[in-house]
């Protein structure tokens, strides 16, 4: 009887050691890895098995549903935050893409210019309107040049003009005084013939 009576302390010491060993896997801060080592450690072995409580596996299933569950909620929040992130960065790439299109066409509009619907470059217009400029300017030039000769020529065919007048006046002069004065002789030579004749 006193043997039994010792085999039954020492069964239940037994069983009341390996309840508190087994119910450290369900208590305390620890991994899931860690958890299922200590189950399985403190667990008592019958042949190749393990003898688990009950209990003791129920809390350890909640333990894992709940970390699965606290996962799948931190993966669904993660989920929505990369969701959020990726609206907000298509939301930014439409700006960009809306800025960098204004920024070609302010740069297009700096390089650019329409005169008469035709699409020019700025350096291509300022060259042909140089080039324009340039032989209106040839031209009146030219021209001015054209006329000062005209001018020139045209003074000097009147100076030419003026001193054939001059000298035609003075020669219709001249021819005028000789024809007079050879008149006056002529009348003489007559009035002498006539006084000739008379007397």
């Amino acid at each position: 009887m006193k043997t039994s009576l010792v085999l039954c302390a020492c069964l239940l010491a037994c069983s009341l050691s390996f309840a508190q060993t087994a119910t450290e896997a369900v208590q305390g801060a620890h991994t899931l890895r860690e958890r299922f080592l200590l189950m399985k450690s403190k667990s008592q072995s019958y042949g190749d098995y393990k003898v688990i409580k009950e209990f003791v596996l129920d809390g350890v299933w909640k333990i894992v549903t709940d970390s699965l569950t606290a996962k799948d909620a931190a993966i669904r929040a993660g989920q929505a935050n990369v969701n959020g992130l990726k609206a907000e960065l298509s939301k930014t790439v439409a700006a960009l893409n809306a800025k960098e299109k204004s920024m070609e066409d302010v740069m297009y509009a700096s390089t650019h210019i329409t005169v008469l619907g035709i699409d020019f470059n700025k350096g291509v217009f300022l060259t042909v309107v140089a080039s324009i400029l340039g032989g209106l300017i040839a031209f009146v030039a030219i021209v001015f040049g054209r006329m000062k000769l005209q001018s020139k020529s045209l003074s000097e065919r009147n100076l030419a003009v003026s001193a054939l007048t001059n000298e035609f006046e003075e020669y219709k002069h001249r021819a005028m005084d000789k024809q007079t004065k050879l008149s006056r002789e002529l009348q003489d030579e007559r009035n002498k013939l006539a006084s000739m004749r008379h007397s």
